[in-house]
């Protein structure tokens, strides 16, 4: 079939591939995120709010709407229309459109962390996570190689500013024929990944403002001079292990703003609205290479105790109680 037949036959109806739970992703409450210190630009955060430099626009629709980002194929206007919602194991071609409230694909987008488009995939046990960038075709169709290692199902986020509207982002589930084979993730809050172990302090407290630190060492070396990635030294993806509502952080401060070091560590403020298990991801750049850290935790609830029951260091690092 041609890709514009495709679109057609996507564009008013998404068929969503995976069944029962898996695509019922109800919502427990909306994510938020603590505005930091400043902007990617230098400004404050409340200016910075305003404007949706920092992925605010996806947090004042979360508030209007009461439902965590990306659950929605659908939201304020947009719709999220893949060309094809089954892929090839390996190396496949993803391609979509963002359909306006008119109907028609959108085609103006504001560069934001500098892309115009975000795109995160992965597969619906948490594995196998991807942060990638399509390009869009005159059409407003956008296409990006996706790495697709396994077959499973696997929820795919759109992230993205249209001109004149506010931040947003869509989710839409697709998959991967082949035998599904889950996997299970023990809470984890040091990570390896060629050579380089990036240990997470702080703790997810659900309706509070939670500080968390990455630290990044190269061969038990802290590495202090980590490279700018989409104007910032990190980005945090956070993911609900329940339904996998979505939350993009971004971390205080900016690379050249007189005050933020390049490493060892990065700092977020983050918020999370229910008790629970998250799975955190972190996209970091050190020699020309972007990598990518994955942590495993559960909230701590006021006495410090992990929703697990385990001891937690929320109270004795940073005070909350």
């Amino acid at each position: 079939m041609s890709t514009t037949a495709k679109l057609s036959a996507y564009g008013a109806v998404l068929a969503l591939v995976a069944g029962g739970a898996w695509a019922a992703g109800s919502a427990v409450g909306p994510f938020a995120v603590q505005a930091a210190p400043s902007g990617h630009d230098g400004t404050s955060g409340a200016e910075g709010a305003g404007r949706g430099d920092d992925h605010s626009g996806t947090v004042a629709e979360t508030a209007r709407n009461d439902q965590p980002a990306g659950l929605a194929s659908s939201r304020g206007g947009y719709t999220l229309t893949p060309t094809d919602t089954t892929l090839t194991t390996g190396t496949d071609s993803f391609s979509f459109r963002v359909l306006g409230p008119d109907g028609t694909a959108v085609t103006a987008y504001d560069v934001e962390h500098d892309k115009r488009m975000h795109l995160i995939a992965v597969r619906r046990d948490t594995s196998n996570f991807r942060h990638v960038h399509p390009e869009m075709a005159p059409d407003g169709t956008w296409t990006v190689p996706l790495d697709v290692p396994d077959a499973g199902s696997y929820r795919v986020f759109a992230d993205f500013k249209p001109t004149g509207g506010e931040a947003v982002t869509l989710g839409v589930d697709v998959s991967a024929a082949g035998v599904f084979e889950p996997r299970a993730h023990e809470p984890s809050r040091v990570a390896e990944v060629d050579g380089y172990q990036v240990r997470l302090d702080g703790d997810l407290v659900p309706g509070k403002a939670s500080p968390v630190r990455l630290t990044v060492a190269e061969d038990g070396v802290p590495v202090t001079d980590l490279q700018p990635y989409l104007a910032a030294y990190g980005h945090l993806v956070a993911l609900r292990e329940s339904d996998l509502a979505y939350l993009h952080v971004h971390p205080e401060g900016a690379p050249g703003d007189g005050r933020t070091p390049a490493g060892p560590e990065i700092a977020f403020v983050a918020e999370v609205p229910s008790a629970g298990g998250y799975r955190l991801f972190l996209d970091f750049r050190h020699d020309g290479v972007v990598r990518t850290a994955e942590f495993t935790v559960t909230t701590v609830g006021a006495g410090g105790t992990h929703t697990d029951g385990a001891p937690g260091d929320a109270e004795e690092e940073h005070g909350h109680g």
